[in-house]
């Protein structure tokens, strides 16, 4: 499968981040959705098929950690890599025992993000 062919979600509260970040994806050669809270990826995601799922780790309403254990009830095999702002040893190692791939302190080295992203999809 061709690189622009891969389908990435981008989940974050914040607009500008969640805008951004999607932008660069999308130069990057990716198909690229989003969208601004856990509800409405879960949503899209009954639906639709991703490759990724890059989201925020501190929303309102439903949380990544919320929302990373709600996605592996209707995908439990899907590429996630969680973003935030506020890195704690705790939620790193939550993240990971709900099979994050990865977990990325904000703000985001596009060059991280890339290695991380073409390892998934390496793997996959």
């Amino acid at each position: 499968m061709s690189k622009k062919m891969k389908r990435i979600l981008v989940v974050d509260d914040e607009e500008n981040a969640r805008l951004a970040l999607s932008k660069i994806l999308v130069r990057e050669g990716y198909e690229v959705t989003s969208a601004g809270n856990g509800y409405e990826a879960l949503n899209y995601l009954r639906g639709k098929e991703v490759e990724l799922i890059i989201t925020d780790i501190n929303m309102p309403e439903m949380n990544g950690m919320a929302f990373l254990r709600e996605l592996n009830k209707i995908r439990p095999a899907s590429n996630v890599i969680m973003i935030t702002a506020y890195g704690e040893v705790e939620t790193y190692i939550e993240a990971m025992n709900l099979g994050a791939f990865e977990y990325v302190n904000k703000p985001v080295k596009i060059e991280e993000l890339n290695k991380i992203i073409t390892k998934i999809f390496r793997e996959a």
